[in-house]
Order: structure tokens, then C-alpha cells, then sequence
């Protein structure tokens, strides 16, 4: 067993090397377990320790990053339909104002409209009246006109005079 050594105590030269190498290589391999597993330990825990803990922080950074990202989400969902709401409020009114406004505006137009046939009509009757008005006067002017040729035609100083004591007979003269 003592052959197992890489360096092997002999008694006549002290330490020397062992040249058989399956047997070195198997003592060194369990050296080197030996080693990884006392000292390694420590430092695969350590390196297995910070992972972990970067893994958990990982985590719980995107844990909050999620949280903040729904609670961003349904703030966003409100916006939204608050937004939605004002639009179709908004749309609504629009539409509103637009009904009153045609309504509005047809009813003025309706007006206008009558306003000015009132005002045709009106025209219509004034220059009527005028033209009638203005036949009258010239057939009243022709009548006169006619009668007084006639009169002077009829008319002799002995008729006038006749007529004269006819009317103040009539009147009570005589």
C-alpha cells in the first residue's frame, strides 16, 4: 500500500518518485476528491449560494417589475375607458348640437321663407292696390273728362238757367 504514493519513503535514498502510474494516477484522483471535496465544498457553496441569490433577486426584480407592469396595465385600462366614455360623450353632445343646429337652421329658413312670401304677397297687394288705384284715377279722370264734354255739349245757357231754378226749387226757394 505504501506503493501508492507518488512520492514513496524508501529507506535506502529517502523520498523518491513512484514511476508505476495506475497506481499514482489513483492516489492522486483520490487526493484530488479529497481536495475538491473539503475545499471545494466551501467554494461551490459560496458560488451556488451567490447564484442563488442573484436568481432570487432576479426573481423578485421581476416580481415587481410584473406588479408595477400590472398595476401600470390597469391604469391604463381605466384611461382607456374613462377616454372611451368622454369620447362617446362627446360624440353624443356632437351629435346633439348638430340635430339642434339643423333643426335650427331649417326653422330660420322656414321662416325666412314665409317672411318673404308674407312680403311678396305684401308687394304684390301694394303695387295691386297701386294699379288699381291708378286705373280708377284715370277713369275717374276720363269720366270727368267725358262728362264735361258732354255737359258743354248739352248744356246751353237757357238749359243752365232751367237747371239752376230747378235746383234751388228743389232746395226750397220758391
Amino acid at each position: 500500500m505504501m506503493g501508492n504514493f507518488l512520492f514513496i519513503a524508501t529507506a535506502e535514498s529517502g523520498v523518491s518518485l513512484n514511476t508505476d502510474l495506475i497506481e499514482a494516477n489513483l492516489f492522486n484522483l483520490v487526493l484530488v476528491l479529497i481536495f475538491v471535496f473539503i475545499f471545494g465544498r466551501k467554494l461551490l457553496g459560496e458560488i451556488l449560494t451567490e447564484r442563488r441569490l442573484a436568481i432570487e433577486t432576479a426573481i423578485q426584480d421581476t416580481e415587481a417589475r410584473q406588479k408595477q407592469a400590472m398595476s401600470a396595465l390597469e391604469a391604463a385600462k381605466k384611461n382607456l375607458a374613462q377616454a372611451q366614455t368622454e369620447a362617446e360623450s362627446i360624440r353624443k353632445l356632437a351629435i346633439t348640437g348638430a340635430e339642434n343646429a339643423k333643426a335650427e337652421i331649417a326653422a330660420k329658413a322656414a321662416a325666412d321663407i314665409a317672411r318673404m312670401q308674407e312680403l311678396a304677397a305684401a308687394n304684390t297687394n301694394t303695387e295691386q292696390d297701386k294699379a288699381i288705384n291708378e286705373l280708377r284715377a284715370r277713369v275717374t279722370a276720363m269720366a270727368i273728362e267725358r262728362a264735361q264734354a258732354q255737359l258743354q255739349d248739352l248744356l246751353t245757357e237757357s238749359a243752365q238757367s232751367e237747371l239752376v231754378d230747378r235746383s234751388i226749387a228743389l232746395v226750397g226757394g220758391k
